[in-house]
């Protein structure tokens, strides 16, 4: 159950908001094998933004993951490396895209709620864990 966040300007259109969120799901989906993954589009105007600072300066959007934890490195690159190209594609023109940042926050089971219950109480939560640990 993926949840991520896109920080970036407004200015995508419906279409390019809809593949950002296709491929950053796509990203998600190869590293996580959960068919749960929620994406939110927040979008912050020049006058909401500073860079070192600096008011209204380009943005340089984000992506935070907060997901189960994934241990293998490798995934976790090929994740970051698909992120960061579907965000430098989306807001090109718009942000400056040299700058990306993608955050992974995982979190252990016992971390995450769901469904008014702890997850690592459900048992295929706990299988999909010890998948991503291995």
């Amino acid at each position: 159950m993926p949840i991520i966040f896109v920080d970036g300007p407004p200015g995508l259109s419906e279409n390019a908001k809809k593949e950002l969120a296709q491929e950053v799901t796509k990203a998600a989906d190869e590293a996580y094998h959960v068919p749960d993954v929620r994406v939110w589009l927040r979008e912050y105007p020049a006058g909401s933004y500073a860079q070192d600072g600096v008011l209204g300066a380009r943005v340089r959007p984000i992506a935070t993951l907060e997901a189960p934890e994934l241990s293998s490195i490798d995934a976790k690159r090929t994740m970051v490396e698909r992120i960061n190209a579907a965000l430098a594609e989306a807001y090109d023109g718009l942000a400056d895209t040299e700058n990306i940042m993608v955050f992974i926050n995982g979190y252990p089971l016992e971390q995450v709620g769901g469904a008014g219950r702890m997850q690592s109480d459900v048992p295929e939560m706990v299988d999909l864990a010890k998948q991503l640990a291995s």
